[in-house]
């Protein structure tokens, strides 16, 4: 009996150091900075291959005390910009394609990459949480450099992510093209561990959710687009993901588009990994982009308001205000 007891003891120790330490691997790998790890992190494509007049900019982000790198491409004579906003650990070169299409279509564009998940290394980062702050500025520059044009946005994966949130806040967006976005950070944690483990993701993403408070200042369900998405209507948005998607579960655009209002479209394009609708058919994937915005955003019509009591302000309610419902920005890091 005394053997069995033992025995028993130390499985119960083992498994749950194992369950920690998956979670605290999770948690590390999350807000881990970002390295440059090869000459392909250095050498990217610039504006000025695609003979773009791009301006380097910077600008301060909302509610905290770094600058974000951006490029800034006027058009003469636009009346829109548009937001181009990469992911996780994504630089603004990785979207550079999509930003000449746009220029080109008669927009503005103000691409930018998140504070330490592109250029400026060696910062922590989290997956949507303080990012807020970033695209919060690039909206107060955007409108800053073209105050009469009217603001759409299109963002990929986490950067999707942080444009439904921040754009249920702020009546400056009116027109949202999300690719690739997950409907909570728990999903998205969720999703990726089931995948790699091959074992229910409960008791680790549990443990890794109290450790992220204690490491980062947050929890996972303070990140929670499919919670805000239904704030954007009347304004319209255009969700895209891609069937076989690796690191977002693509169940989570239906679950987006069920809760969004109209006008909404959902564009599921069944081959297509994580962000990879565009490499799948670019010509397709561009002209849907420009038709979308060319419609929502460049014909004139009066400017879609938010509907009264869901927010009428550029700024968020953070952290202080909104404990158990945070989708606004966070403080100062």
């Amino acid at each position: 009996m005394k053997q069995l007891l033992v025995g028993g003891l130390g499985s119960v120790i083992g498994v749950a150091g194992f369950i920690v330490t998956v979670a605290v691997y999770v948690v590390e790998t999350l807000i881990r900075p970002k390295k440059i790890v090869s000459f392909a992190d250095l050498y990217k494509i610039s504006p000025f291959e695609l003979e773009l007049p791009a301006e380097a900019v910077t600008f301060p982000a909302s509610n905290s005390d770094h600058l974000v790198n951006g490029w800034y491409i006027p058009y003469p004579g636009a009346t829109t910009t548009i937001l181009v906003c990469p992911g996780y650990r994504s630089g603004m070169a990785d979207v550079l394609g999509m930003c000449a299409h746009l220029w080109k279509a008669g927009h503005n564009v103000l691409v930018f990459e998140y504070y330490g998940h592109g250029q400026e290394v060696g910062k922590p980062v989290t997956l949507g949480y303080r990012e807020i702050n970033d695209f919060m500025g690039a909206v107060a520059y955007a409108k800053e450099r073209a105050p009469h044009a009217r603001l759409g946005v299109i963002a990929y994966s986490m950067g999707a992510a942080v444009a439904i949130m921040c754009s249920a806040h702020c009546q400056d967006v009116e027109a949202i093209v999300a690719d690739s976005s997950f409907a909570t950070h728990w999903s998205v944690i969720d999703y990726n561990v089931h995948r790699v483990l091959h074992l229910p993701a409960a008791p680790f993403t549990w443990v890794a959710d109290y450790l992220l408070w204690w490491r980062a200042g947050y929890r996972f369900d303070q990140v929670a687009p499919l919670r805000d998405i239904g704030k954007i209507a009347p304004r319209p948005i255009l969700i895209i993901h891609g069937g076989k998607d690796s690191l977002v579960d693509p169940r989570d655009a239906p679950l987006l588009y069920e809760a969004a209002g109209e006008p909404k479209e959902l564009w599921i394009v069944p081959e297509a990994d994580h962000c990879g609708a565009y490499f799948a058919d670019r010509r397709a994937y561009v002209s849907r982009v420009l038709s979308f915005f060319e419609e929502h955003l460049k014909k004139a019509r009066p400017r879609l308001q938010l509907v009264e009591g869901e927010g009428t302000g550029t700024m968020l309610p953070g952290p202080a205000e909104r404990a158990e419902e945070i989708t606004g920005l966070s403080e100062a890091s």
